[in-house]
């Protein structure tokens, strides 16, 4: 056996006398409030990303609308996915995850959006997929090797987060400069 290892006797008897900690034990290496806090900020992130790719859906008209319409939805659906995970994971580090409408903007890495022309419906989607793909790659990098879990799970949040971006640049291609007036 190894040296930096810890015995099987001290490992048991820390499970025991921190039972209430659930997964975070002695070996959990990072700042767990920060953490909890972060979970957050991309919960909130996550929830607004719903709310702009739902308006968006409901609201693209105009020729061409139709498909970039249909990969909205897709991509509010995948949101919603990420903002579950993100709230599982909180609740598993004993955290509490922040729903609150009153706070969501506040907290959130992207803004939300209201346009209402189907152009600029997807620049701002692809925007905030930039914001939250270079925020994900940090959140990753500074995680690090001291919250292994939190980080795969930002890792996999960061490669659809990255698919959604090259999705909408996708779509800013195919639409034509001048297309009709919607």
């Amino acid at each position: 056996m190894a040296d930096f290892l810890t015995d099987i006797k001290t490992l048991r008897e820390r499970a025991r006398n921190q039972i209430g900690r659930g997964p975070v034990t002695d070996a959990y290496g990072a700042d767990l409030p920060r953490v909890l806090q972060v979970l957050n900020e991309a919960l909130a992130t996550e929830i607004v990303c719903v709310l702009r790719y739902k308006r968006h859906y409901y609201t693209a008209t105009g020729l061409y609308s139709e498909p970039v319409a249909a990969e909205f939805l897709e991509h509010a659906q995948e949101e919603q996915t990420h903002a579950d995970k993100l709230a599982q994971r909180i609740a598993q580090l004993g955290g509490e995850p922040d729903f609150d409408p009153d706070t969501l903007s506040s907290r959130s890495h992207t803004p939300y959006d209201a346009s209402g022309d189907l152009i600029e419906m997807i620049k701002e989607d692809l925007i905030a997929e930039r914001v939250a793909v270079a925020s994900y790659t940090e959140i990753c990098q500074w995680l690090g090797d001291k919250d292994p879990t939190t980080r795969r799970v930002f890792e996999e949040l960061l490669a659809q987060e990255e698919e959604h971006a090259d999705d909408l640049r996708g779509l800013l291609e195919r639409i034509p400069k001048d297309r009709p007036v919607d």
